[in-house]
Order: C-alpha cells, then structure tokens, then sequence
C-alpha cells in the first residue's frame, strides 16, 4: 500500500475535504470533540437524546437526557446547557422532568417539546437560562414518542412529528407507532393546546398489510430481515430477538423543487420521511400530510408516477435514527446518520459485546445532502468510534454561520453498551457547504 507524504497527513488531518481531493483515505470531519457530559455511573445512568439549536446571537443551547436503567435508584431528567463560546465551554442552566426532546424557536422565543405523558412542553425567554413550568399539550393518559428531530417552518406556521402507539404490545411497539404531524401558527402561544392541530393517524400496521400477520407484503425488499412474531419478539439466538418491523423518529420537510414529482405549488403539503426498522439496512419509511381547505390535515401514504404505493425509500443509515436539517443557501437537504458496515453477520457470530443484531451497528456519523430527500451525495465521515460498547449515533444538528454544530449521543469503551452510552459529544464541522460537489 502506498503511504501518504506527511505534508498529506497533516492536510487529511486539518483539511479532510482537500485531503480526499488529492487522494488521502477518507478522514473524519470533525473527530475532535468537546464532552459536554459524562455519565458518572455508566453501569447504571446512560445519557441520551442530545438536542441543539443556534440563536440568532449566536448562543449555542443543547440538552441530554440523564437516564437511568429499570431498577435502578436515581432520578432522570433532561439537562438545559448554553454555550457562549462556540462550543468550547458549556454551562448548565437547569433540570427538567420532561425528557427525551427538541429544541426549537418560535417568535424568537426558545420552546423544548418532549416525550412522556401528556406531551410536556417549557419555554424560555431569556435565551435558556431560565425555564417555565411543564405545560401538558395533550390528556395525560395519552403517551408520546420521539427523538430531538427536526421542525419546519411554513404557512407562517411551526411544523413538527410527534409520536402515539395505537395498541400496546409486549415487543419494542414500533410496529403499531403513529406519526403525528403537529402545526401552530408562531404568534400564538405555544403552551396552549389549543394552538395546536394534530393531523390524523396511521400505524405503520395499517400502511403495511399483513403486518399483524407476520407476512407483509414487502415482495422482493427482503422486509423483513429477520422472520417476525407478532405481537411478540422472535428469538433470532439465545439472547438475541428481533421486533416486528415498524416505522420511528420522524422528520417532517416540505418540497421546495417546482420540478419534483412530490412538489405541491400550494405549499399543502408535507412529507415525513422516519427510521424503518426491518433489520435490514439502507432503507427509511415515508408518508406524506396534506393540509386541507378546513385546516384539518389528513395522512396518507405517498405515490410514485406509476401510481404504485411507496412506504420504504433506500436512504443512508435509514435504520438508525437520523437528522435531517434545511439549507436555504444550498437548497440542499443535509443528512446526518448512522453508518453500517457489517449488517450480514450471522447472529450467532457476533462478538458477545456487539449491542443487539448486526443491522444495529451504531460506530459511525456520517454526513450526506440531497436536493431532493431520494438521491444522497456522501459529504463525510463526521466521527467514528472503534469499541464495540462505543458508539457516535443518534446525531442533532443546525448551522452556526458557515459551520454545522453537532451533538451526539456517544460512548467510548467505559459505556455500558453501544446503545447505553456515558457522553454527550460536540462536534463543529467547518464550512459545511464546501463539501458540495
């Protein structure tokens, strides 16, 4: 093998976008990285669900979930950070009940919308130093779901997805999940339910036929990966199971190309596009809201020319969790995801410390673009971590200036698993746009 100059070294280490043009290995964008937080119990309080958002001043907000394991003594919550440094430095501004959420802004004000019971939602107004009680969007008989995805502005309105389950079942219950498209114009107040409309509901079960059963009808997809037990987990090996297939963590994203086949001049309509989990990889789940003329909004599945159904869409790291993100200077979709690189290892051959099935791999951020949500042009490898308990998933991002500041939901040896990780990492991809090609 032929070894690298060490003039193109250094350039592969400070400049990896020139380093690929004159032919050095692919080297992460930004490996280095600022802990924001490290779990002091590994075995025990995993840390998840990282969020960020820039403000106009240039503050950087972000949270994490602090979780802890079933059994376990301790309390979880959701940890509020600023950082007026870039990033360097982060300080902590509070704690909240509500966990496992987004940040977003509305009217300049700074909005945190999570999970949980009653779908909890908080505001702050002065810039995430300070937050308001827990404000309940919903009955709290009702449960929601989601990650820190995207939000889409439109209409005057502020778009987001969040998730219900329409039965509970004894497996991980992705199968019977419903997105849930959630408008509300940004004058009004946030807080209020009724500012809010939901769009109506479909389970993936529904979209998919034959899903309770155990036999979709995916023809020559491989969807499922794994053969599937509804409404249980199928024994893949003796401590290793799989989960009816079924569709998570949306993000929601208007069409803007009057050329595109999906485009909708009325700018009515909405396409959701979310992590398919089939055990297999390379594959996202998509449906589409469409706001109607009562303000209503009605969820469906989406067409192609042929007037054939589409549910599943091949997309980069579609079956992890992944964050889509709007540049209106590009016009370009950027994609951040999860990298799999052995999803065909047999179950039975993984290493004893490798999390879950093979599909599941959770090592690699990298990053793509798109000017129409279905064609991706890899941008770069973001960050990787070698140990099998290590993991760089679960990304959030937004841009700061000319740059993309991310946080991810990582681990290094210590974690207790890939899934279970014990950091919060930052990481600042320079002059993202100069990665188009």
């Amino acid at each position: 093998m032929k070894k690298l100059s060490f003039a193109l070294c250094l350039l592969a280490l400070h400049h990896p976008q020139l380093a690929a043009e004159a032919g050095a290995p692919i080297r992460p964008l930004a490996q280095q990285h600022v802990v924001v937080a490290e779990s002091p119990s590994p075995m025990t309080t995993p840390l998840n669900s990282p969020a960020i958002i820039t403000l106009p001043d240039g503050r950087l907000v972000a949270s994490y979930t602090s979780d802890k394991r079933k059994g376990r003594s301790g309390t979880a919550c959701q940890v509020m950070l600023t950082s007026d440094d870039h990033g360097k430095t982060w300080v902590e501004r509070a704690r909240s009940p509500a966990r496992q959420g987004r940040l977003f802004l509305a009217r300049n004000t700074l909005y945190y919308i999570a999970t949980g019971a009653g779908l909890p939602i908080q505001k702050s107004a002065d810039r995430g130093e300070t937050w308001s009680a827990v404000s309940h969007l919903t009955d709290k008989k009702l449960a929601w779901y989601q990650t820190a995805a995207n939000t889409w502005r439109a209409n005057g309105s502020i778009y987001l997805v969040m998730e219900r389950r329409k039965t509970r079942i004894e497996a991980w219950n992705v199968i019977e999940r419903m997105p849930i498209l959630m408008r509300a114009k940004e004058t009004a107040d946030l807080l209020d339910p009724k500012s809010w409309t939901h769009a109506s509901e479909l389970a993936f079960a529904d979209a998919l036929p034959g899903s309770r059963e155990n036999d979709p009808a995916t023809g020559f997809f491989g969807i499922p990966f794994y053969p599937q037990t509804y409404p249980n987990r199928n024994p893949i090996t003796s401590k290793r199971s799989f989960s009816p297939a079924g569709w998570l963590e949306f993000h929601v994203v208007q069409i803007t190309d009057p050329d595109h086949y999906w485009h909708d001049p009325s700018g009515r309509t909405f396409h959701l596009f979310g992590r398919a989990h089939t055990g297999g990889t390379g594959y996202a789940a998509v449906c589409k809201v469409v706001e109607n003329s009562d303000g209503t909004m009605t969820t469906s599945l989406e067409k192609v020319p042929s007037g054939k159904t589409i549910l599943f869409l091949p997309f980069p790291g579609g079956q992890m969790r992944f964050h889509v993100l709007y540049d209106a200077k590009t016009k370009l979709y950027w994609l951040l995801s999860t990298q799999a690189t052995d999803s065909m290892t047999r179950a039975d051959r993984l290493a004893p410390d490798r999390y879950d099935l093979a599909f599941s791999e959770r090592q690699r951020l990298v990053l793509h673009y798109s000017k129409n949500m279905i064609d991706w042009c890899f941008a770069g490898l973001v960050a990787k971590e070698e140990s099998n308990r290590g993991s760089r998933h679960y990304g959030c991002m937004d841009i700061d200036g000319d740059d993309l500041v991310i946080v991810s939901r990582s681990g290094d040896k210590n974690a207790q698993s890939a899934h279970n990780g014990n950091l919060i990492t930052f990481h600042r991809v320079k002059n993202f746009r100069d990665l188009v090609y």
